[in-house]
């Protein structure tokens, strides 16, 4: 399984001089299984720069929403396959009560807020809500859950051979709670990060900056390290960074991070920011990291 960042921003796209190295597109991530179909996570700006590396003749991919908030869908109608006639998309996201997956999507895909409407795509695309077990595409085994964040919002882990991904971009687990006192049942995401080759984990706030943002969805620096021990993942990497956040104030974040990875009893090398661009072969071998005590 091959992973690829294509957007690693959150909240809002933020394009600039400052965020070159970082990146500036909202989420989204490529993944390529084991028999070469593709996964897309997510639908953020940077899932348009997916769309114009993929070849012509690739005809079928899936769209794995983790919830409908704007810097997750807005790259959706800027995907070139999805303006080709032989392309089939499937698109999976969250259930809801208000609203089909594809009501809720074409509020967007539709007058005033862009010129075309969803009936009008020449792709064969459908919506589908995830299942509430596990199901597979080719070769993987995919599990969605709820987790907490604002609105319906899934987590996902993908299986395929002895490689494990665990996707949770937008997730506050210490909402309310200390994450080291927690029993594993009652932690937001747990079991979707159980030991995962890799961990793509939200990391929008600096320590200093969560007090004022406490219940919007997001973790802080320590919050979202704390997960990562518990859940035994092989390798970490934050995600979803603010977008206030220039290059060099990620740069000091994640040597922050690295030192406190250390401290939590891990290697420095098994944490990183996630930049545009960066790629990462499963299975991922380590050296061990943090484990839950």
């Amino acid at each position: 399984m091959r992973v690829k960042l294509w957007g690693t921003r959150g909240s809002v796209p933020s394009p600039g001089p400052e965020t070159i190295r970082y990146g500036g597109n909202t989420s989204c991530v490529g993944i390529t299984l084991s028999d070469g179909s593709l996964l897309a996570l997510d639908a953020g700006t940077g899932i348009r720069n997916l769309g114009i590396s993929l070849p012509p003749e690739l005809t079928r991919l899936h769209i794995l929403l983790t919830h409908l908030h704007l810097d997750h869908i807005q790259g959706l109608v800027f995907f070139a396959p999805a303006f080709r006639a032989q392309t089939e998309i499937v698109i999976w996201g969250p259930a809801s009560p208000e609203a089909s997956l594809r009501d809720r999507i074409a509020r967007y895909i539709s007058a005033p807020l862009s010129p075309v409407e969803v009936r009008e795509l020449p792709c064969d695309v459908s919506f589908r809500h995830t299942p509430e077990t596990e199901w597979e595409i080719g070769p993987a085994r995919i599990r969605a859950a709820s987790v907490a964040h604002r609105g319906p919002t899934l987590g996902y882990r993908i299986d395929d051979g002895e490689s494990s991904l665990a996707y949770i971009p937008d997730h506050e687990p210490a909402l309310g709670a200390d994450i080291d006192a927690l029993e594993e049942d009652w932690i937001s995401g747990f079991a979707l990060a159980r030991d995962a080759s890799l961990l793509i984990h939200d990391g929008q706030y600096a320590d200093d900056e969560y007090p004022d943002h406490i219940g919007w969805g997001h973790s802080s620096l320590s919050h979202a390290l704390s997960f990562a021990r518990r859940s035994g993942a092989e390798r970490t990497v934050l995600f979803h960074h603010d977008p206030l956040h220039s290059d060099e104030r990620l740069d000091r974040l994640g040597v922050e991070a690295r030192k406190h990875w250390v401290e939590l009893g891990g290697k420095a090398e098994a944490v990183e920011l996630g930049s545009e661009g960066s790629t990462y072969e499963l299975p991922v071998r380590v050296p061990a990291t943090a484990k839950a005590t």
